[in-house]
C-alpha cells in the first residue's frame, strides 16, 4: 500500500487528523476556560484515538490561545499521551486587536516568542511539526531560516511545514531552508473542489475561472510535501447537515454520497472523506468537529477510501461540480 509522506518521513502513520480549532470555548478571551471545556477536549481526543487517529492540529490563534490551552490540560491529566500522539501547530497570523488590522507576520521576532507560547499553553517542551499558517507578503526566507534552525536546535520544534502556499511560494521559502518543507495544508473537500477544476480544465475556456494554484496538487507529489486538508467535511454539507442556501449540486450530491454510504453500511462521513482519500497524493484529511459522535462518524473512512471505485469517484465529482466534464 502506497504511504503517506509523513509515513515515509517517520513523522505520523495517521490516516486522519484532528483539527482542534472548535476547543475552548468562544474567540473572547473575556470568556475563561472551564471544566466543560476540558471535559469537550477529552471526550473529543477519547473518540479520535478510539479510531486510530494519532496527530492533532493546533494553531496559535485557535480560540485565541485557549484551544491549545485546554489541550494542554488534556495532555497535564495523561501525562504518558503527549508520546503516543504527533502535535502541530501553526504561527503567522495575528488577529486584529481593534487597533491595528488582522495581519500576517513570519518574521523571527514573531515566530520565535510565539512557539514559546504555544509550547507554554500545550505544557509540552517540543512541537512535532510547525506550519506558516498563511502567506505573509513580507517573508524573508533567510530570516525564516534563522528561527527555524534555532527552533530545530533547540529542540522545541522536529520539523516544519507551511499552509495555503503555491508551489513558487513554497520554492522561494525551501531555498533557504535547511530541512525540507514536510507539510502543507489546504481547504479541500467534495464542495471545495477547484483543485481538482484547475487540473482538468487545462486548455479549456472554463478554466479562466478557477481559483487554485496551477500544478500545485502535482508539485505537493513530486516533492514528498504532504498535502493535508481543512474543511475536508464541508461543514456538513453532504452528511447530514441541511443548509438553507444549499444549491442543487449539493442536495443531489449528499443524495448520492447517502445512497453510497447505506450501500456500503457506512456513514456519510466516512464517505465524503473516501472521496479525498482516493485521491494518489495520499491527502490526510484534517476533520474539524470536535463532537465524539460526528468524530467516531469517520472511522470507516480509510476502508472506504481502498473499495471506492473510479465510477463512484467521478459521480460524486460531476454531481458537486453541477456540470458534465469537459
Amino acid at each position: 500500500m502506497k504511504l503517506m509522506p509523513l509515513e515515509r518521513r517517520g513523522i505520523s502513520d495517521s490516516r486522519l487528523a484532528l483539527g482542534c480549532m472548535g476547543l475552548g470555548g468562544s474567540w473572547d478571551l473575556a470568556d475563561p476556560i472551564t471544566t466543560n471545556h476540558i471535559r469537550q477536549a477529552e471526550a473529543a481526543v477519547e473518540a479520535a484515538l478510539s479510531i486510530g487517529i494519532t496527530m492533532y492540529d493546533h494553531a496559535d490563534i485557535y480560540t485565541r490561545g485557549k484551544a491549545e490551552s485546554v489541550f494542554g490540560q488534556v495532555l497535564k491529566q495523561q501525562p504518558k499521551l503527549r508520546e503516543q500522539i504527533v502535535i502541530q501547530s501553526k504561527v503567522g497570523i495575528q488577529l486584529s486587536d481593534g487597533v491595528l488590522p488582522g495581519r500576517f507576520n513570519f518574521s523571527k521576532e514573531h515566530i520565535l516568542p510565539s512557539v514559546d507560547g504555544i509550547l507554554e499553553r500545550l505544557g509540552t517542551e517540543y512541537l512535532d511539526v510547525l506550519l506558516l499558517h498563511r502567506p505573509d507578503p513580507l517573508m524573508e526566507p533567510d530570516e525564516i531560516a534563522e528561527a527555524f534552525t534555532k527552533l530545530k536546535l533547540s529542540g522545541k520544534v522536529r520539523s516544519f511545514g507551511v499552509s495555503n502556499m503555491s508551489p513558487g511560494q513554497i520554492r522561494f521559502l525551501q531555498r533557504a531552508l535547511p530541512d525540507p518543507i514536510v507539510v502543507n495544508q489546504l481547504e479541500l473537500s467534495l464542495l471545495r473542489h477547484d483543485w481538482v477544476d484547475q487540473g482538468i480544465h487545462v486548455n479549456q475556456k472554463a478554466g479562466l475561472k478557477d481559483n487554485f494554484a496551477e500544478g500545485l496538487m502535482e508539485f505537493m507529489q513530486m516533492e514528498d510535501i504532504q498535502i493535508q486538508a481543512w474543511g475536508p467535511l464541508a461543514q456538513g454539507r453532504f452528511s447530514g447537515r441541511v443548509s438553507e442556501n444549499a444549491s442543487e449540486a449539493e442536495i443531489q450530491t449528499a443524495a448520492m454520497v447517502k445512497q453510497i454510504a447505506d450501500e456500503n453500511e457506512t456513514t456519510p462521513e466516512s464517505v465524503v472523506l473516501a472521496w479525498l482519500m482516493k485521491h494518489p497524493a495520499r491527502i490526510q484529511p484534517v476533520i474539524g468537529t470536535v463532537n465524539p459522535e460526528r468524530i467516531i462518524a469517520c472511522k470507516d473512512a480509510v476502508r472506504q477510501s481502498e473499495i471506492m471505485t473510479r465510477e463512484q469517484w467521478y459521480s460524486l465529482l460531476v454531481s458537486a461540480r453541477g456540470v458534465n466534464m469537459p
